[in-house]
This record gives C-alpha cells, structure tokens and sequence, in this order.
C-alpha cells in the first residue's frame, strides 16, 4: 500500500443526476491550500491560496506509478525539477485562441506538454512534427501517456492513468489539473465529452524525408501519403463536430473547463482565457485550424 499524505486524497467532481449534463463540482478542500507528500515515489507538491492566485510550488516527481526509465524510446531518466506556478483563481474568459506548449499542470505537479519536439523534415522544404501518442516511432511512453525529458522531467501526452486510478471507481468526472489561465481540468471516465478534431482528408506532401535524433535516424517517404495521426499536420479542427472546443474546453452552467479525452488532441494545446506564455507555441501543425477559434458560448 503507498505511504500517502494526501489532504485531500484526490479531488473529484460529483454529478448531477437529474441533468443530462453534469455540471462539475470539484471539492472545496482540492480547490484551496492543500499538500501531496508521497514517501514511495518522493513526491513533494504544495499549493497555498496567496490573493489573487493558486500557488504551487512542486519537485515534478509524480505520485504514482511510472513506467520504466529510461526505455529503448526514451533514454532520459525521472529526477526531481523545482517548479513554481501561479495560476489565477478567478480566471478571465476572453475567446481569444492562445496556443501554448504547456497549457496546465496535473494536481499533482507534473506539467502537460501534448506536443513533441520530435520533426520529420523534408528536402521539398515540409516539417511535420511528429505526435507522441502514435506507433509509427517509439517516444517511449509509458501507460500514463507519459515520458521524460532530457531534464529529467516527467510530464504528461494524454490522459495521466495512473493518477486517474486514485479516485473512486463510481466517480466519471475527475478534477485533474489547472490550466496556465486559471481554469480547471478535467477527465471524463466515460468519454461523455467529445473533441471537434478529425483527420484530414487531404494527401501529405514531401520528399526526401528524413526523421533522425541521437540515437537513430530514418528516411520516409511522405509523398501523397494518408493522414493517420501520426504528425500534428494529420489533423483538423471542425467547430461543432463534437462538443469540445478548438482547445478542447466546453461551457457547462456557466463554468468553463478544459477536458482531457483519450482521442485527439488529447490535452488541449491552446487556451482561452487571459494568459501570457513566456515562450508562445505555433497552432498544431503549423496552421490555425478552420474557424480561427472555439465556439460561441452557449
């Protein structure tokens, strides 16, 4: 059994039955100051209400299991980081669509990073950046969809699994994170929410092709291929085609929120409220999605 100190042990949403759409409502006690120490896997993450702002102050080691580090994929190994963020407790909706590298941290401290570094290059001059969460080249990804850096900072690609599994199997809606802007987090057990992303219908272009790291390096041939959802250029916003927005956030009885859904795009990689990133991130792909933003406010 892990050696937790966890106040509170994990915050959750209820449900509301008699809706057809669950308005989330995380516990007061997650929402204020609270401190995870985890002796098994050394976790040491506190957060404290300072005036306008939810301050955390965290080493970035998680509080869960990990896969194996380093792994044939991925040659880094977890190490402690000390990270300090500041997010806004009364966050300011504005519409505006902010792609971002690092849209939010986990409660637990380990930030969300969805995009990759990782490029497929082309004589005939296309970049696509590669996906993690694809099979096509081994990232190492673990069962929590996540990897490490050459920092030694785990973080996350998709849904954190294995922080998923510390709530209570009846719970669906799991509050999991904070949002650079100050707007929660969360992951639908059931996948009641869907994204607006599809793949797109069009042939790649490129040739000459080449993806290559340290430790390998592969010619592809790229030239009027199939999208499939490998690389970030595979895909396309559809406003309306689901219930997420471009960022993949939805408006539920007048609360924003962002949700982590096991398709594409997986973690949102833009957002919607008041933000400044210190260091500002293309739209995936390279392009901005159709629509140029999220859909109105219902």
């Amino acid at each position: 059994m892990n050696n937790y100190l966890f106040l509170p042990l994990i915050a959750v949403l209820s449900c509301q039955a008699q809706q057809a759409r669950q308005t989330p409502t995380a516990f007061d006690n997650y929402l204020g100051d609270y401190r995870i120490e985890d002796a098994d896997h050394g976790t040491k993450t506190n957060v404290i209400i300072r005036g306008e702002y939810r301050v955390m102050t965290t080493n970035a080691l998680p509080n869960h299991r990990t896969g194996s580090f380093p792994n044939s994929g991925n040659p880094n190994r977890i190490s402690a980081q000390q990270r300090t963020y500041r997010f806004p407790i009364k966050p300011s909706y504005t519409g505006e669509v902010n792609w971002v590298r690092e849209p939010g941290v986990a409660v637990n401290g380990i930030k969300f990073e969805p995009g990759t570094a990782e490029v497929v290059q082309c004589e005939s001059g296309e970049n696509y950046r590669i996906e993690a969460v694809q099979d096509f080249i081994d990232l190492g990804l673990d069962f929590n969809h996540a990897h490490v850096q050459p920092t030694g900072a785990y973080h996350y690609h998709g849904a954190p699994t294995s922080l998923v599994e510390h709530v209570h199997e009846e719970e669906d809606l799991v509050h999991i994170g904070f949002a650079m802007d100050g707007f929660l987090i969360y992951y639908s057990r059931s996948g009641q929410y869907k994204s607006s992303y599809r793949l797109i219908g069009e042939n790649r272009e490129g040739t000459d092709c080449v993806y290559s790291n340290p430790h390998q390096r592969r010619n592809i041939d790229l030239a009027n291929t199939q999208a499939d959802g490998i690389y970030q250029a595979d895909w396309e916003y559809v406003s309306g085609l689901g219930d997420l927005d471009v960022c993949n956030g939805i408006w539920i009885d007048d609360e924003y929120a962002y949700i982590v859904t096991d398709e594409y795009p997986y973690i949102g990689r833009c957002l919607v409220g008041e933000y400044v990133e210190r260091r500002p991130g293309p739209p995936p792909g390279g392009r901005r999605p159709p629509g140029g933003g999220p859909p109105p406010r219902q």
